[in-house]
This record gives C-alpha cells, structure tokens and sequence, in this order.
C-alpha cells in the first residue's frame, strides 16, 4: 500500500516538473486547420501564377516568373499573409481554449522560451528569403522556407511536445529535396505546410487530446 502511494506520489511530481518545463496546451487541431489555410493558399497562389503568364517548364525544371509584376507580387503577399493570419489567430484561439480547459497558463516562462527558440530561426529565414528575392531566385525561396521552419520547429520543440521535432525534421528533408525540383517549389510548399501539418494535426489531437474531450 506504502509502494503504490509513493508511485502515485512520484508520477505526480513526474507531471508536475513535466509541465514547469514544456507548454503543453498546443492544440493539434490549430495544425490541421493551418494545414487547410496552405493548401488553400497554395491552391490560389498557384492560379495567381498561371494568370499572369507565370508557368512551370518541365523541360528546363524552372519556373518562368516576372520578378518586376509589382501586382502579381502584392497579390502574392496578400495571399501568403492571409495565411500566416489566419493560422496565427486559430492557433491561438484554440491553444487558449485547451489551456483554459486545462486549467493552465497561456503566458508564463516556458512559454516565452518556447516562441523565442521558434522565431529565432524563423526570422532570419524570412530576411534570408528576402534577400533570395532581391536577387530574383524564386525557384529556392520555397525550399528555403521549408528548411527554416524544420529547423524552427526542432529548436522549439525542446520546450513542448517532442512529437514537434519529427514535424520539423520531416519538413527539412523536403526542403532539401525541393532544391532538387526548383520548378515544383508551390507543391513541395503545400505538402510541407499542408499536408504535413494536417497528418500532425491529427495525431496530436488523437494522442493528446481526444482521449480527454
């Protein structure tokens, strides 16, 4: 009887220093629904493309783009920054509602280093993809983003579930693939941000969430 109170009193202080070192209120739902927005994105991004003339050569592997359609780029932005807003304002709409469920804090220290070690690398990749369309390489923006944001997910994920690495790892081996297949950078796009975050999605909600819905 004495044993199993002091199991019982060793899971809990298992739990307990679990959650003073990881957030664990991410919602894996706030994936699948960023995986649906990129899709959707991907899907409009690409009719943008073929609309002003910009196409896919299979023979040459690339893609014909005019960097100078000052429209088609602010179009482009809109749609890319469509996303991230939607994405961003269902995450945390739904991480909020966990935590709340939870009974647990949306803003302490673990949190905080949990955003930092996620933007950090996050930030320079986007200044690295600007910097990749001053000097007109389109083709490797893609792959880029792909490879910054593995990489963001791996060093964040040492503050919240460790499933978040094989997600950020999984997204870095595309990149670097897509490298290899600069003129199909939009599908790689979509299947890195969309349907890889929608399988995620869905096994964290079932691992985590369901069981407690």
């Amino acid at each position: 009887m004495e044993n199993k109170k002091y199991l019982n009193d060793l899971s809990e202080i298992r739990e307990m220093m679990s959650r003073s070192s990881r957030f664990i209120s991410l919602s894996g739902l706030s994936g699948v629904f960023a995986g649906v927005y990129a899709i959707i994105g991907a899907a409009v991004a690409k009719s943008l493309l073929a609309s002003h003339g910009n196409v896919y050569d299979k023979g040459a592997n690339a893609l014909s783009m005019n960097t100078e359609d000052s429209q088609l780029r602010a179009e482009l932005i809109l749609v890319a920054v469509s996303v991230l807003i939607l994405a961003i304002a269902t995450a945390i709409f739904l991480t909020t509602r966990k935590a709340k469920k939870n009974n647990q804090k949306i803003w302490d220290s673990t949190s905080r280093r949990l955003l930092t070690n996620f933007f950090a690398p996050l930030s320079a990749g986007g200044m690295f993809c600007l910097v990749l369309l001053q000097y007109e390489l389109v083709g490797l923006i893609a792959p880029a983003m792909l490879l910054f944001y593995g990489m963001s997910l791996v060093n964040a994920s040492k503050y919240t579930f460790s499933d978040l690495r094989s997600l950020g790892y999984a997204n870095m081996l595309l990149g670097l693939i897509a490298t290899q297949f600069i003129g199909y950078g939009i599908y790689f796009w979509a299947m890195g941000f969309g349907v890889f975050h929608i399988i995620y999605g869905l096994v964290m909600y079932n691992k985590y969430e369901r069981k407690r819905a």
